[in-house]
C-alpha cells in the first residue's frame, strides 16, 4: 500500500460515508415500499394496479431512477477514493459486484414486470399467471430487499477500517 496523505484519507472518508449513507436511505425506501406499497398494489388486483400509474398513482419511478443514480456515482466515486487502500478497496468491489448482479435481476425481472401490471390496470380481470406472478414478484422482492441490507451492512465494516486509517 502506498503511502497515504491525510487528505487524500479525508476524500476517502467522505465519498465512503456519502455512498454508506445514500445505501442506508435506499435501504428505507425500500424497506417502506415492500412492507407499505407493494402490499397495497398487490391487494386485489386488477383495481390496486392503478397505483402502480404514472399520473394516477403513486409511481416511484422517477425516485427510484434518481436515487439509484446518485447512489451509483457514489458508489463509484468512493471506490475511486478507496483504491489505494487495499482491503477497503477489494471489499467495496466485491460489494459493487454483488450490487450491480441485484441491480440486474431488478432490470430484468422486477422493472418488466411491474411495467406489465401497470398495463393490466384498466383491465376488468386478470388471469391466474399473472396472480402468480405477482405472488413470486413479492416474495423475490424480499429477497432483494434482504440483499442490499446486507450489503448496506458491509459498509460499516469498511467505515470503521477507513477510519483506522486516519490514526
Amino acid at each position: 500500500m502506498e503511502s497515504l496523505t491525510a487528505t487524500y484519507i479525508t476524500r476517502a472518508e467522505i465519498w465512503l460515508c456519502i455512498t454508506t449513507l445514500l445505501y442506508f436511505l435506499m435501504n428505507g425506501a425500500q424497506i417502506f415500499e415492500t412492507l407499505i406499497f407493494v402490499p397495497k398494489w398487490a391487494s386485489s388486483p386488477p383495481d390496486t394496479f392503478k397505483f402502480l400509474q404514472d399520473g394516477k398513482g403513486t409511481s416511484l419511478k422517477f425516485f427510484w431512477i434518481i436515487l439509484h443514480s446518485l447512489h451509483e456515482l457514489a458508489f463509484i466515486l468512493a471506490i475511486i477514493f478507496c483504491w489505494k487502500i487495499d482491503p477497503v478497496r477489494n471489499w467495496l468491489l466485491a460489494l459493487f459486484i454483488i450490487h450491480a448482479a441485484v441491480r440486474v435481476w431488478t432490470l430484468t425481472f422486477f422493472a418488466p414486470n411491474i411495467i406489465q401490471f401497470q398495463s393490466l390496470a384498466s383491465s376488468s380481470s386478470i388471469s391466474e399467471e399473472i396472480v402468480s406472478r405477482i405472488s413470486l414478484w413479492k416474495t423475490l422482492n424480499y429477497i432483494r430487499v434482504a440483499i442490499y441490507i446486507v450489503i448496506s451492512i458491509g459498509f460499516i465494516p469498511l467505515c470503521i477500517k477507513l477510519f483506522t486509517f486516519r490514526q
